[in-house]
């Protein structure tokens, strides 16, 4: 076992045991999204953040570069410096180099051999947990135009494809969502609306079969959008932080997901409201 496993993993799954006690996550109509994975308590886009997500049933967003060999990588950052021991932009560096870096010590001592993880490894974990009730969002960084249908092709090698929802530059970029539609036409994508003059164009956009609001919509809008079979998934400003009366008004609307940095502290807010 790693040394997260060993010293960290037992308080975490404590955390949040006391955070979900007389809760079921299965029968929570919203997906919780941990904004990079548990930030508060374990180094962002590592394995094991992920894989304390999905032992906790959280979803989770995470990140996808290409090395300088072609491998996808899951790192937020154009460069390395920030989230490892090593400096470099990502792009520049094989899948060799990538991985003789230590991508946990800066988090804390007790994370340290953190690897920076692969997206065939982080989608061989996700099919691990298959049965569990959690939305992965991907958030694909930089312009590469093949880097979607190599997304697409590695979930289809483990069977995760319906649980990944595609966030990030698609929500913006036509192109992008039509790539991925090509890739595979059951590929859960997402088109962004800012705000309500937005909501309309989003739900008649072609490519894409959820909408992702950066605004507290209306019950009507939700009921709109479900009756076209396009859930709500709901990120920024309005319900990143520790938001709890906003947490609480988009998931008495219906929104289908929330990506937030407090996802610890989101579930037990919906979890109190249903007492």
């Amino acid at each position: 076992m790693t040394n997260f496993s060993r010293r960290q993993f037992a308080g975490v799954l404590l955390l949040a045991t006391l955070a979900v006690v007389n809760s079921s996550t299965a029968a929570e109509s919203t997906y919780i999204v941990a904004h990079r994975g548990l930030l508060r308590h374990a180094p962002e886009n590592t394995m094991a953040n992920f894989r304390t997500c999905l032992e906790l049933r959280l979803g989770f967003e995470f990140d996808v570069q290409r090395s300088k060999d072609g491998h996808l990588v899951c790192v937020h950052d154009n460069t390395v410096n920030r989230t490892t021991n090593g400096k470099g932009v990502v792009t520049e560096l094989t899948l060799a180099q990538l991985k003789q870096l230590d991508a946990g010590s800066w988090f804390g001592p007790e994370f340290a051999g953190e690897r920076v993880p692969t997206i065939d490894e982080l989608f061989a974990l996700l099919a691990k947990h298959r049965s569990k009730p959690v939305l992965a969002a991907v958030d694909m960084k930089g312009s590469d135009p093949h880097i979607e249908a190599d997304v697409v092709r590695l979930a289809n090698k483990h069977k995760v494809l319906d649980k990944l929802l595609f966030i990030g530059r698609t929500i913006s970029t036509p192109e992008v969502r039509q790539r991925l539609k090509k890739a595979d036409a059951k590929t859960h994508i997402a088109t962004v609306a800012n705000n309500a003059g937005e909501f309309t164009a989003a739900l008649k956009d072609r490519y894409s079969d959820w909408v992702y609001v950066r605004y507290i919509p209306s019950r009507e809008e939700v009921r709109r959008a479900k009756a076209l079979g396009k859930p709500l998934f709901i990120a920024g400003a309005t319900v990143a932080g520790e938001e709890s009366a906003n947490w609480l008004k988009v998931h008495a609307v219906g929104v289908t997901g929330i990506l937030t940095d407090h996802p610890l502290t989101l579930r037990r807010v919906l979890r109190d409201a249903k007492k």
